[in-house]
């Protein structure tokens, strides 16, 4: 038998070498990539201070920000198939069914899957897929005549996936060539695109993603999202790069955005962020006091180091920066907070039927940035779905509100959102959030003397430890906020004469894959854990009855068959 890679490395590799392919391609995106190390960097700076003894070396950054989240539109239901089999080369199954046609004001006429390792992933690509019958049959013919003769995978690409199914896995070497096909074809932008009428048609009509899908040659990257450790730094570090503020403005929102997470940094909020490091390295840090001098002091060092040459973004074509952060407020650790600067024009070349060839534009591709929290319970979605809301009413009354004054539109959102408490404990005292249960070693040594089964009581006295469990899928109005900003164009109804729904299982029977549901995954890990930790410290059936078969029944839940 052949020694296959492991699929984990070959995951790690093929993202790694799509990065340097989208950096080469968007000058930009690599520039932003320094700026989130910079910003990194800082706020592992201060963290040091905060928590003497912890410390984070520059190759941990690069790990613990390394992650990467893409997106990528697909235009046919065979070519949505095959990249269903390219992703599971590399460990990845489809998680969760989107639909982006149903979310009202900001809905996209395309379905779509997040591809990512099931167990702890580091890598995420959501993938949306063109559904022709959303618009009218005239226009439903114009894009799938559009998009049916083009190939987008090589033979020798499904020869090498025939084989890793065939086989079970691939060699290095095969792997290696399955890569360079990712990033020499299969994701490669070309710049090249085919009937600019249909384009220019689609895109006077609002359905730029459209266009984007059923015109290009290829499955272009839209972005590749790093992670960040302090969004709101993030941000206002780009603006300043960028031009878009100045040196004042950017002291005043850094000093803020690092006040709010030297708050925030406790112990669980390490762990959240630094999963990499493990709970000894985590647990060495004490705490201290950081005076205003000392945060001052960093953040002049940080305007000082954002000013020099290597990272002026001015001097490269850009769009600007997105006006306000998709998500929750960000004094909020909840699944997640997104950015990101506009999509950039590229010039484009249309190939007509009759071999001639026009200069144009395109404008698509756009740098997104992320910032991962706390898996919400059905409890805790709710609140925040109630909560996103009331901010998007709030927001509608005054839309320029992020422009026009910053300062008043973070009230807003941090209004809209009050309700949530802003630790893992008062997440987890209310559920919340999910998190992962295990005995401590006090606990076993006090096995059959603990008089109390409530899990958080249990944590309270040392018997047991929790850890939240990180939020590692999507927000789809949030994924649509950052489709309409970048695309200057918010939602598009149907055109079809009846307008059409879309189901998960129409999406599953196009991949011949199951999807996994996440809230179920989430809801088993921490019924197993709580069951677990029940179990070493002899408590299990202490238990009320109902109680424990609620857990047994959770925990035994099957991702693919065990939904709602």
């Amino acid at each position: 038998m052949p020694a296959f890679a492991d699929k984990t490395d070959l995951q790690n590799r093929l993202f790694a070498e799509l990065s340097d392919m989208f950096g080469q391609e968007v000058p930009l995106y690599d520039k932003a990539l320094a700026v989130n190390f910079v910003c990194n960097r800082a706020v592992c700076d201060l963290l040091a201070l905060r928590h003497p003894g912890f410390t984070v070396s520059d190759e941990e950054i690069e790990r613990t920000s390394g992650e990467r989240h893409g997106a990528i539109r697909i235009g046919r239901p065979d070519e949505y198939r095959l990249i269903t089999r390219f992703f599971a080369c590399f460990g990845m199954e489809p998680h969760n069914f989107y639909d982006m046609t149903a979310i009202g004001a900001k809905s996209q006429p395309v379905i779509a899957t997040a591809f990512r390792s099931p167990q702890k992933p580091e890598h995420r690509v959501f993938t949306s897929l063109l559904m022709t019958d959303y618009f009218d049959d005239a226009t439903k013919r114009r894009i799938e005549n559009a998009l049916a003769e083009r190939r987008v995978f090589s033979q020798r690409a499904i020869d090498l996936i025939d084989q890793c199914e065939r086989e079970g896995g691939l060699t290095c070497e095969d792997a290696k060539a399955l890569i360079g096909e990712a990033t020499t074809r299969i994701f490669k932008w070309t710049g090249r695109a085919h009937d600019l009428k249909l384009y220019n048609d689609l895109c006077e009509a609002g359905f730029k993603i459209a266009a984007d899908i059923a015109c290009f040659e290829r499955h272009h990257l839209n972005h590749l999202t790093p992670n960040t450790l302090c969004m709101d730094l993030y941000t206002a570090a780009m603006k300043r790069c960028m031009g878009e503020s100045d040196r004042a403005t950017f002291l005043r929102r850094a000093s803020r955005a690092l006040g709010q997470m030297l708050e925030m940094s406790d112990a669980d909020w390490l762990t959240l962020h630094f999963k990499h490091l493990g709970h000894d390295r985590i647990s060495i840090g004490g705490n201290a006091e950081i005076s205003s001098h000392t945060l001052e002091t960093h953040v002049h060092a940080l305007a000082d180091r954002l000013g020099q040459a290597d990272l002026d973004l001015t001097t490269l074509p850009h769009c600007g920066f997105k006006d306000f952060t998709e998500g929750p407020a960000s004094d909020t650790p909840i699944l997640l907070r997104q950015d990101a600067y506009k999509a950039l024009t590229e010039s484009v070349t249309f190939v007509e039927a009759d071999g001639s060839e026009v200069k144009a534009s395109h404008t698509a591709r756009f740098g997104e940035i992320e910032q991962r929290f706390y898996a919400t319970t059905p409890a805790g979605r709710a609140m925040y779905d109630q909560c996103l809301a009331a901010f998007e009413e709030a927001r509608a009354n005054y839309p320029t509100l992020a422009k026009d004054d910053e300062d008043a539109f973070l009230e807003v959102q941090r209004n809209a959102f009050a309700i949530f408490p802003k630790d893992l404990q008062g997440l987890l005292d209310r559920n919340i959030v999910y998190a992962q249960y295990a005995a401590t070693d006090a606990g076993r040594e006090a096995r059959g003397r603990i008089p109390v089964t409530d899990m958080l009581h249990l944590v309270s006295l040392g018997y047991a430890s929790r850890e939240g469990l990180r939020y590692e899928d999507f927000l789809p109005i949030s994924a649509a906020g950052i489709f309409a900003s970048n695309l200057n164009q918010y939602g598009t109804a149907s055109t079809a004469s009846k307008r059409p729904e879309y189901s998960r299982e129409q999406l599953e029977a196009i991949m011949g894959r199951p999807i996994i549901d996440t809230d179920t995954v989430y809801a088993a890990i921490d019924a197993r854990s709580r069951l677990e930790t029940y179990n070493a410290l002899g408590l299990l059936h202490s238990v009320p009855v109902a109680e424990r078969h609620r857990l047994e029944a959770t925990a035994t839940l099957d991702p693919i068959v065990g939904r709602k």
